[in-house]
């Protein structure tokens, strides 16, 4: 019997979320979703090839974002720092935490702060999610060979190919964005989703299906995005700059009209709202009133609207 999406899920002890090479918007909001649903119960990291550019700031949990693939070691190192000048390397525990402490040789300067490398290195992960992307080669970090006895799911929209020693489970369908078939793989295994997972869906959703004008958006994509808006999610789009032809023509002044000519314009302007704001509420009223008396019967008659229905 196969295992079930949750089966594989609960058993993982430790996530890697993969991201393709040169990804999209769509791609990085949807496997940020994912994280953002895993890591309160998980060990979780979310790996890419390039880190993302300045533009999926928007997306929540985007500092999660790492190019190292290891996990399991924590390496220091020491740039620009001999290791002939180190005496020796102790180390102790105080108040439950670990110290390390790095003892020079005498007359010689111990490292500096900025010399100081943190890296991590080794795979600890029992399950690599891809999500995205359509072949092995969108995802270097699988020729790791600490990878080999992973568990691989694929989340996507297209038909993955990868190599038949490789058994990858495969969640896809067609959709016209990856934040979609996230939702549906979140929603499948009963994963946590709140306001911020949410989001990024939505922004994601927005994004692969190009404002909803993909050809594969259909009812059950407003279905989600209603479900996701009810979770508090919320639509955040980059605000285009304000242009003068964004404008009803006139209503902005020519930058090159004459002074003399703009200023007659204005106070024009002004005299006709003080003429407005002279007249009395009720005078006001009266004039923009309904004549009962010469208005067709039926204005003031219930409106019932008629139609037919096909079953």
């Amino acid at each position: 019997m196969q295992e079930s999406y949750k089966t594989i899920i609960d058993s993982a002890q430790s996530i890697l979320i993969l991201i393709p090479e040169k990804p999209s918007f769509d791609q990085v909001a949807a496997a940020l979703s994912l994280y953002l649903s895993l890591s309160s119960d998980k060990s979780v990291s979310v790996v890419c090839p390039v880190l993302p550019t300045v533009e999926y700031n928007r997306l929540v949990g985007v500092n999660k974002i790492t190019q190292d693939v290891g996990n399991k070691n924590l390496v220091i190192k020491f740039l620009g720092y001999k290791a002939d000048d180190i005496e020796r390397v102790s180390y102790d525990i105080e108040n439950r935490e670990f110290r390390l402490t790095v003892i020079p040789k005498p007359g010689i300067t111990a490292p500096e702060k900025g010399q100081v490398d943190l890296s991590y290195s080794g795979i600890s992960s029992d399950l690599v999610i891809l999500v995205g992307g359509e072949n092995e080669s969108n995802f270097p970090a699988l020729s790791n060979q600490e990878l080999v006895g992973a568990k691989i799911v694929y989340i996507g929209n297209k038909q993955f190919t990868s190599d038949k020693s490789r058994n990858v489970v495969s969640f896809a369908g067609d959709s016209a964005s990856i934040s979609e078939m996230v939702a549906y793989f979140i929603n499948e295994t009963q994963l946590k989703a709140d306001s911020d997972v949410a989001t990024n869906l939505l922004m994601g959703i927005e994004d692969g299906t190009q404002n909803f004008m993909d050809g594969k958006t259909n009812a059950q994509t407003f279905q989600l995005i209603a479900s996701l808006m009810q979770l508090g999610g919320k639509r955040i789009g980059q605000q285009q700059p304000l242009r003068a032809q964004d404008f009803p023509q006139g209503s902005i002044p020519d930058a090159k009209a004459n002074p003399v000519q703009q200023a007659t314009q204005t106070q024009q302007v002004a005299a006709n709202l003080n003429e407005k704001t002279e007249e009395t509420p009720i005078q006001a009223k009266t004039d923009n009133a309904l004549d009962e008396d010469n208005a067709p019967k039926d204005w003031f008659e219930p409106k019932i609207y008629k139609g037919t229905s096909v079953n």
